[in-house]
């Protein structure tokens, strides 16, 4: 297998190859939901079960086929949990953002790393931009956008405070539609992310609502 193969190979289920970086005489691929994720997934058994987790399940299944015996990673497994965050930066493809979440060069803030294979071999680095997205954006949405400033460059993210809001009516826009400053970002724009995927997770995010 190599990164053009696995490339077309996640094309068909939804996914995408957000980055790559050296581990050893490794090379950790991370793959992530592209903006043709939802499509493909509610197609699926996982979706239409009934049984808990069905996106974990379904990333599952089909990263794991996709790896044909090369060693997986998710962001599911755990306690103890891999460093998908670090591995994420490494890869020059992922930021922090203002608001302390990452920031991804073609996703902007709608981030959704559906799991890693390790592959054993060297792959060179890729062009990436070598700056975050964030630096040439000069009004800076995200920072503003949250309705309630749960986000901020103080505690990056006060997760009571969001909850209290999403379970008033007033929260409705954001349950429906996602996270109001990941929505923000020009580049989470461009990604074309369905509304129904971001109220998937942010059902999963704030059950009770």
């Amino acid at each position: 297998m190599n990164l053009g193969t696995l490339k077309t190979a996640c094309a068909a289920h939804g996914l995408f190859v957000m980055g790559h970086l050296s581990d050893d005489e490794n090379t950790l691929v991370l793959i992530g939901a592209d903006a043709s994720f939802w499509d493909a997934f509610t197609q699926n058994a996982e979706f239409k079960d009934g049984m808990k987790n069905p996106i974990d399940r379904y990333s599952k299944r089909v990263i794991g086929g996709m790896a044909d015996g090369a060693v997986t990673h998710f962001p599911s497994d755990g306690p103890p949990y891999d460093p998908f965050i670090a591995w994420a930066l490494r890869s020059g493809r992922f930021w922090q953002s203002p608001t302390g979440m990452m920031v991804h060069d073609t996703a902007g803030l709608m981030i959704s790393i559906r799991g890693a294979i390790r592959l054993p071999q060297t792959i060179a680095a890729s062009h990436a931009p070598k700056t975050s997205p964030c630096d040439s954006c000069e009004t800076r949405p995200c920072v503003t956008a949250c309705p309630v400033g749960a986000l901020n460059a103080v505690s990056f993210y006060d997760v009571p405070k969001c909850k209290a809001y999403l379970d008033t009516p007033a929260g409705g826009d954001c349950m429906d539609r996602g996270c109001m400053a990941r929505c923000a970002c020009p580049v989470s724009q461009t990604f074309n992310r369905p509304d129904a995927q971001s109220a998937f997770h942010m059902k999963a995010f704030n059950p009770n609502k």
